[in-house]
């Protein structure tokens, strides 16, 4: 009876049953309408503006929170109505400090000093006894340091970023849940929405807890943008394009950050900075309107008039023909896989935990234990090397722009090479300049500004190659069914890493300042080293089970032996 059933070569109706078994929005996408196209760069374009506004969102805290010069006010030789920054007299009073003075000790004063505004004597103080500040003296005004006395409170100055990437932690469930829930193009909108709105009420936090908690709720509600607008287009694009897609809006995002770092120099201000990149942001509440909602939202919800009218605009606009017949085998197919997708939950709730089953394979216990290494090395070194190149020597402002400039041609090296060389050559790779960099950028004598610079800025580029590398690898390493879990095991993980980053400076500060430095060289370090027990997936089929997952480069080494 089986064999009665089969579909036959012969019969007339075979092609009809094989395209009715094959038909799905990718072929549609590559056969019919088009895989790249005029209305596919009107997304692209739509979402880039919205991944320029994310990326300042998500890093001015960089140039709002920034450090601030400060020395000890001198009650001895001056009062705070009549204070120079930087008077001659400073070095009698206040320790040096390399090339300038300490920012947070002065020299104990003698009892019985006279209080005089234009000549203070070293004899006037100890020498032999150095004492905290009471009162600070700031060079300028234009951080939040300023507003709420944060001269020399590392700690509490840079809480302030890692609390608003705890926000961005909490934003993937609650983003996820109305995207799925109600759509991309909501779920977009509402995150635009109140990235604008909660970022411009920021200019009126008055107190240190109000601003931290201003960046925390913005990053919790609106922080997701960047991944809305990532599923919209690779939900749109056809297969060929979704890894330039996706390479486009990295490089949109560093684009985003060069932006903000010329904005920051021409507006230090941290207030008036405030409105100049939230205002602007209100533009996209248009969004809800002149944005189309994501075609398979719209299957996977059976709202199959709504994803004709939309790939039949898509159509047109490409300039291309949509049958009839294609639309019609695409909502049965969709029907039977929500069919097959339901009878395999049923299935899965008789199946082990997917803890269970890990530990039964230890080739997949071992990519689960180390690959959160990897994220959490790659966001920690990525987010700190950001946020540390405004304390470098030289212009802060530049020297952040020439850093998020150098993660563009990470981002595309990357996809030239993972092709070519394969996963882990390019990842393990990236690794170990990163970590020979960091550790160059240490023992780099005094005064090679130049040299340190470009060292700093491969160590970039070398992770940016792993922030896209990554991505790629990890989803290539576990099965189909439990890949998106499993991958978002380790990408959640890898939040460790950025809410640990701003806290760097304060590690350097209190520490060593090199420590930051010496942290991102030892992981980058590690990460490489990790990256060499785990398979190669170049010119591998995406496994779909577990052994299926156990056995990659299993076979590639029995066939070569």
């Amino acid at each position: 009876m089986a064999d009665q059933t089969r579909a036959n070569p012969n019969d007339d109706n075979y092609e009809e049953k094989k395209d009715r078994k094959t038909v799905n929005l990718d072929r549609i996408l590559v056969e019919e309408i088009g895989e790249i196209g005029p209305y596919q760069l009107r997304t692209l374009v739509l979402s880039v503006v919205v991944v320029i506004f994310a990326a300042w969102a998500a890093s001015e805290y960089v140039f709002t929170t920034a450090r601030i010069s400060t020395r000890c006010l001198i009650q001895e030789c001056e009062t705070r109505e009549s204070t120079e920054f930087r008077p001659s007299w400073v070095f009698n009073a206040v320790p040096d400090s390399g090339s300038s003075f300490d920012n947070c000790r002065r020299f104990d004063g003698i009892n019985g000093t006279a209080w005089r505004s234009d000549v203070c004597p070293a004899d006037w103080f100890n020498r032999e006894n150095v004492v905290d500040c009471e009162e600070f003296i700031y060079e300028n005004t234009d951080t939040v340091v300023y507003d709420y006395g944060l001269a020399c409170d590392e700690w509490r100055r840079t809480l302030i970023g890692s609390v608003r990437t705890f926000g961005t932690l909490t934003a993937l469930p609650i983003t996820g849940y109305v995207s799925d829930r109600w759509g991309r193009r909501t779920a977009l909108s509402i995150n635009a929405f109140n990235t604008a709105w909660m970022g411009t009420v920021r200019y009126f936090a008055g107190t240190y807890v109000g601003f931290l908690i201003s960046e925390v709720a913005e990053a919790t509600f609106g922080s997701a943008g960047f991944s809305c607008c990532y599923i919209l287009l690779m939900e749109l694009v056809g297969p060929k394009y979704r890894v330039i897609a996706g390479a486009t809006m990295n490089t949109f995002f560093s684009i985003g950050q060069i932006t903000m770092g010329f904005i920051a120099w021409g507006v230090p201000n941290w207030q008036n900075l405030t409105l100049t990149l939230y205002v602007p942001q209100f533009i996209t509440i248009s969004y809800f309107w002149i944005m189309s909602e994501s075609v398979r939202w719209y299957m996977s919800k059976g709202r199959f008039e709504e994803a004709e009218k939309v790939l039949k605009d898509v159509a047109r606009v490409n300039k291309k023909a949509l049958s009839d017949n294609s639309l019609q085998l695409l909502r049965e197919n969709v029907i039977e896989e929500e069919r097959q997708k339901a009878n395999e939950e049923a299935e899965k709730a008789s199946e082990p935990w997917l803890i269970v089953l890990v530990f039964r394979h230890k080739a997949i216990l071992t990519r689960v234990l180390v690959s959160p290494i990897w994220w959490i090395t790659t966001t920690f070194i990525y987010y700190g090397m950001s946020i540390n190149s405004v304390n470098m020597s030289g212009n802060r402002y530049l020297n952040y722009v020439a850093v998020s400039a150098a993660e563009i041609p990470g981002y595309w090296t990357a996809v030239l090479l993972m092709g070519r060389i394969g996963r882990k050559p390019v990842l393990a790779g990236a690794f170990w300049i990163c970590a020979a960099c960091q550790v160059g950028y240490i023992f780099m004598p005094d005064g090679l500004y130049g040299a340190s610079l470009t060292l700093y800025l491969i160590g970039k580029y070398s992770i940016a190659m792993v922030m896209t590398s990554v991505y790629v690898y990890t989803a290539e390493l576990y099965p189909t069914k439990y890949r998106h879990s499993l991958f978002a095991f380790s990408s959640m993980m890898g939040r460790i890493g950025s809410i640990v980053a701003p806290l760097t400076p304060a590690f350097g500060a209190i520490v060593w300042d090199n420590l930051p430095f010496a942290l991102f060289g030892g992981f980058a370090l590690l990460s490489g080293l990790l990256v060499l027990i785990t398979p190669e997936t170049l010119g591998s089929k995406l496994p779909d089970t577990m052994d299926e997952a156990s056995m990659i480069g299993v076979k590639t080494k029995k066939a070569a032996a």
